[in-house]
């Protein structure tokens, strides 16, 4: 297990005890009393896999995890709770939770459901790092180029995008020789992809 794990929850004993079991297994893990303190500190910390506890005061896990999906961290969480209820369970579920462990926890669970938040975590890393390498390759195009990428991606055909844009059939197909040499394909296919690409990940 490559990523950390953060563990939110204001039950001293539960912490220690959750983060002891995690360093048997070789899984870096680090306890926050304070969901507040955590919400503070979460922009400055490398991604990893979030367990959060239902039950705390001022701010609730179930609340915690609907704020740091208002702050765009989509990292993968575990909800514990030693009073769960359905409803609750439905809510976490919801709201994007991987997995809602009753306490006691099973130790076993507990390191299955890491596992699989691990592998979300790489998922969502791997897709990420190809969306920016897509931005960097359609960041080399000039913008008569994006014109007519736009349109390529579009359907359009040669003559139709020279009419589009005022231009020869010649140069649009001189812009498209030189779209392909920058974004490493000629495939009409590839290149729509990478252009819906860019438009999902452009910010």
């Amino acid at each position: 297990m490559t990523h950390p794990v953060y563990l939110v929850d204001d039950d001293e004993a539960v912490r220690e005890a959750l983060c002891l079991l995690l360093s048997t297994v070789g899984v870096e893990a680090r306890g926050f009393a304070d969901p507040g303190l955590f919400l503070a500190q979460v922009g400055r910390l490398e991604p990893g896999c979030l367990i959060l506890d239902i039950r705390m005061p001022v701010i609730s896990g179930l609340k915690l995890q609907e704020r740091l999906a208002g702050q765009g961290v989509d990292w993968p969480i575990i909800v514990i709770s030693g009073h769960g209820d359905i409803d609750a369970c439905r809510r976490a579920f919801r709201n994007g939770a991987i997995d809602f462990l009753s306490k006691p926890i099973d130790e076993q669970d507990l390191i299955d459901a890491i596992q699989r938040g691990q592998d979300v975590l790489d998922g969502q890393l791997r897709r990420r790092a190809e969306q920016a390498e897509t931005l960097e390759l359609l960041a080399a195009l000039t913008p008569r180029e994006r014109q007519v990428l736009d349109r390529v991606a579009q359907g359009y055909t040669t003559r139709q995008i020279a009419d589009a844009l005022a231009l020869s059939p010649r140069t649009v197909e001189t812009h498209r020789a030189a779209i392909g040499a920058k974004l490493g394909t000629t495939s009409q296919a590839e290149l729509t992809r990478l252009w819906i690409e860019g438009q999902a990940a452009a910010p």
